[in-house]
């Protein structure tokens, strides 16, 4: 099970509940309670995912856990693509070979690489064209993992590995980032019927002898300062406030088209992360893999329930506010801001189109071709993986794949069919 699958349809009830979420003494949540009485109550929901997802030593990413595997047996939430088959990075090879040669560079950038298995894919297949494979990830106990998998996979070829904890000033090469950005903390924004609302997070009040939270725009007599003494462990709800003037979904649907209660997502995080890739790179290009829609798809107003979403042990649910630590926050991405903060910052489009088209451009027949007399079990699992990569009722649709580049311009074999960048 990937992470998107529970995420294709264009509604849910994901943000409309108001019930408070109670959730265990765990330490990040008493961090993020006490943060949350620091700021006055209410803590804005980008910064909520930002704590449960990378707080130091304690978010979801950063405190340890193991978060990828085939199975929840083996204490995992769930599985990307290159965990599925070695020959999606085989593939994708391809794409980053011609991008380094069309360049004219010998780098090779990956942004959050998890267990390192698309490293072994790409190193692989490049060898001794790349001079550095640098791994730019947050989760230490990742690093350890891929530390080991590549010295095991390539003893000769691991010298080139860099392990970066930040950007330099000046970078080339090709990046490469599945499924990156939609692990970027989002704003909430939700409709009332009126005006637009920024979603955040509060502290349940807490009475005595009761331990139910208020709903969205109600109040109490509870003060933040009393509410630790009474409730031991916090309970988190939601609490929508006023968005600025002028904050909105960036859509050309009028206000009005939306139902009261629809909630969506706006992604400055990802776009800010972008834009600082393309000012930084001098030369080279960018390859990011993700699910998501261009910016009139994502925020039609039948997707009244927006698209965050959650997964712990190969399942889903939309609760954010329950289990906070302890299970990954995701959303889809807006390829279409995406695309106009790259192009702002310098970089040119170089193609757009879904996961699926973008494999099969690269030699996903050829991949086939060569399981398709398989006998051993490996390379049918192999083969079987690979298809739900492509198939649209899988992840060949809802995945997307979008290139840029800064220097010169080339037609990058992912996009020579099916190119939907007139879409974005």
């Amino acid at each position: 099970m990937n992470r998107s699958t529970p995420s294709t349809h264009l509604s849910s009830d994901k943000g409309h509940s108001v019930v408070a979420a109670p959730v265990s003494g765990h330490p990040l949540a008493e961090l993020i309670a006490h943060e949350i009485r620091e700021r006055g109550g209410w803590m804005g929901f980008e910064r909520f995912m930002e704590l449960a997802l990378y707080a130091p030593g304690l978010g979801y990413y950063s405190g340890g856990r193991r978060v990828l595997g085939q199975r929840p047996q083996d204490g995992s939430d769930f599985v990307t693509a290159p965990e599925l088959t070695p020959l999606f990075g085989e593939v994708l090879a391809r794409q980053v070979l011609q991008a380094l040669d069309a360049t004219g560079t010998d780098e090779v950038w990956e942004f959050g690489a998890g267990t390192g298995a698309l490293a072994e894919q790409l190193l692989g297949e490049l060898g001794d064209r790349i001079q550095r494979y640098v791994i730019v990830d947050l989760s230490g106990s990742l690093r350890d993992r891929q530390h080991q998998r590549l010295i095991k996979a390539h003893p000769s070829l691991v010298h080139k590995v860099i392990w970066a904890d930040s950007l330099p000033e000046a970078m080339s090469g090709v990046i490469v980032g599945n499924e990156v950005l939609d692990a970027m903390p989002v704003h909430l924004l939700s409709w009332d019927g009126a005006r637009w609302q920024e979603r955040g997070v509060a502290l349940a009040p807490v009475t005595t002898g009761s331990t139910t939270g208020p709903t969205a725009g109600t109040s109490s007599t509870t003060t933040t300062a009393t509410q630790a003494a009474l409730h031991p462990h916090p309970t988190f709800t939601w609490a929508d406030r006023p968005a600025p003037e002028g904050v909105r979904p960036p859509t050309e649907h009028p206000d009005s088209a939306y139902p009261p209660g629809t909630v969506t997502e706006t992604h400055g995080q990802a776009e800010a992360f972008v834009t600082t890739l393309a000012q930084r790179m001098t030369r080279g290009a960018a390859f990011f893999l993700d699910y998501g829609f261009p910016e009139a798809e994502y925020y039609l107003p039948q997707r009244h329930g927006g698209t965050l979403m959650c997964h712990h042990a190969h399942t889903a649910d939309p609760d954010p506010l329950a289990m906070v630590g302890d299970k990954d926050i995701t959303a889809h991405v807006n390829f279409t801001g995406i695309a106009l903060a790259g192009q702002d910052a310098g970089w040119e489009v170089l193609g757009y189109c879904s996961q699926g088209r973008f494999l099969s451009n690269c030699g996903l027949g050829e991949a086939l071709a060569r399981t398709g007399q398989a006998s051993n079990a490996a390379d049918i699992q192999s083969r079987v993986a690979l298809q739900m990569l492509v198939a649209e009722h899988e992840m060949g649709e809802l995945f997307k794949v979008i290139g840029f580049v800064k220097g010169p311009w080339f037609e990058a074999i992912g996009f020579a069919h099916g190119d939907r960048t007139h879409t974005l």
